[in-house]
């Protein structure tokens, strides 16, 4: 048996798993990372949904988390962002994939970040601290999201510029995207902000964007959140989600579901 045999043996799909490949690797800083992995030809999901995948557990198991999928569902691959923890029993492991390595990839996508979750609107926001960016950067692709809102709106709120994966491609408005580059030019607008680095854009909390109206800066629309047009989807820290949840219910907001569509969403599942 060789090394590399003993050091990563090989994985077995089960009834709730595939075993895929990883394609690619991008590590933006020591504390973020992205990667690629192959798609089975049946997987289907909807741009926002999250899925299982893991690496096998020191006890021979499947070690698994839930993570949003943060390429659009027409693509040929599945695109994930990951945080690093060091001691954390999957991304300790998980940080250290590499091109060729094997990953569990689960075959039931779900979530409440997507479009039938909502009521039809005029603009779409997506508020997003950290890695909670994953599910807009899908849904952000999806051509059909250009479809249903005149306007689609990612906030991004990280601690350091290196945090802001993907930043690039969101200031050139996915320019080179095969699918959403002719409407997303006119559509789709990227609002960062840095809290914690000196950063030539905005370096406030979300809340305070909201309340000096600089989030609304060069959008199409009223200055302020309206329940009539608006439609808001958020993801990424506890604290925002909680904060911003209680502040739409207080404006007239109610939120959505699959059951029943609303008109601002969070995935519960990462919540609790």
């Amino acid at each position: 048996m060789t090394e590399a045999t003993t050091d990563k043996p090989a994985l077995e799909p089960t009834g709730a798993l595939s075993v895929e490949t990883v394609l690619s690797v991008r590590h933006w800083n020591e504390h973020l990372f992205s990667f690629r992995i192959s798609r089975p030809a049946s997987f289907r999901f909807r741009s926002g949904e999250f899925v299982m995948i893991g690496l096998q557990g020191d006890n021979g198991k499947p070690l698994l988390r839930a993570y949003s999928v943060a390429s659009p569902s027409w693509d040929e691959e599945l695109e994930f962002l990951s945080i690093k923890v060091q001691d954390g029993p999957l991304t300790s492991r998980l940080q250290l994939i590499q091109p060729g390595d094997q990953i569990y990839l689960g075959r039931k996508p779900t979530g409440t970040l997507v479009t039938d979750a909502l009521l039809p609107g005029k603009r779409l926001f997506m508020l997003s601290t950290g890695t909670g960016l994953a599910p807009f950067l899908s849904l952000s692709r999806d051509p059909d999201v250009y479809e249903f809102y005149e306007q689609v709106v990612i906030v991004h709120s990280v601690r350091r510029v290196s945090d802001l994966a993907l930043r690039e491609e969101l200031e050139a408005k996915w320019s080179e995207d095969p699918l959403v580059s002719e409407q997303a030019p006119a559509q789709f607008h990227y609002v960062p902000t840095v809290t914690r680095e000196p950063f030539e854009g905005n370096s406030a909390r979300i809340d305070k964007l909201v309340e000096s109206g600089t989030l609304f800066d060069g959008i199409p629309g009223p200055a302020a959140f309206d329940p009539e047009t608006d439609r808001i989807m958020m993801c990424g820290s506890m604290e925002m989600i909680k904060q911003f949840a209680a502040y739409f219910e207080e404006s007239g907001f109610t939120e959505g579901s699959n059951a029943a569509p609303g008109q601002f969403v969070i995935e519960r599942a990462f919540v609790g």
